[in-house]
């Protein structure tokens, strides 16, 4: 079971609130920067993950999808560590907590990828621990369902699937994880592949 009081010490990330170096910095013509926040609350059977199902809109790229909460970075934004507070409390309405030691640091970016990609961007996750009192709920229009899942069935490989989207006149396969009756792929599942691996409950993948 992953204590998060060692959370700190197994992953030593960085404290820039600001979008990854080898990334446009903010505000650059053309590029888009995205924040999401990876919560992380406190449980008697061991940590679980603060997880939303998007609303079913036309406009949404990823609507209907399972995520994080977060979204893109807008100009009143000191840095994609506010937006990441901001659209988590629009979105669920949890405060969490914007300084250490409670926010744990910046995660790996991850970007859409295939040639029917968006316009160019940038997703940063940010790491947060709360205590067990912590609570979400559905609070914007653009989100259907709040879920905490335990970090270890997030992990288990026999939660592991196959996601088939279509593109075109192609359906493409892509890994996921299959939680609450949904499944979670994409750039969400790619953020929690990147966690569980740098936390040593997941082998990496070659």
């Amino acid at each position: 079971m992953i204590d998060l009081d060692a959370l700190p010490r197994l992953l030593s990330l960085p404290s820039d609130p600001s979008p990854a170096p080898d990334t446009p910095p903010l505000g650059t013509e053309g590029f888009m920067h995205a924040a999401v926040s990876v919560i992380a609350r406190r449980a008697p059977g061991g940590p679980e993950l603060l997880l939303i199902k998007r609303a079913a809109v036309d406009r949404d790229p990823w609507s209907g999808h399972m995520a994080f909460p977060g979204g893109k970075h807008e100009p009143g934004d000191r840095h994609l560590l506010d937006t990441a507070v901001r659209e988590t409390r629009e979105e669920t309405g949890l405060v969490i907590p914007d300084a250490p030691p409670d926010w744990l640091g910046r995660l790996p970016g991850v970007a859409p990828r295939g040639p029917n990609a968006l316009p160019p961007l940038s997703v940063t996750p940010f790491l947060f621990r709360v205590d067990g009192g912590a609570e979400a709920r559905v609070a914007s229009h653009e989100v259907e369902e709040v879920h905490w899942v335990p970090l270890a069935e997030l992990a288990s490989p026999e939660r592991e699937g196959v996601y088939r989207y279509p593109i075109g006149d192609a359906v493409r396969s892509f890994p996921s994880i299959d939680v609450v009756g949904e499944q979670v792929w994409g750039l969400t599942w790619r953020v929690l592949d990147q966690l569980l691996t740098a936390l040593g409950i997941r082998p990496a993948r070659t």
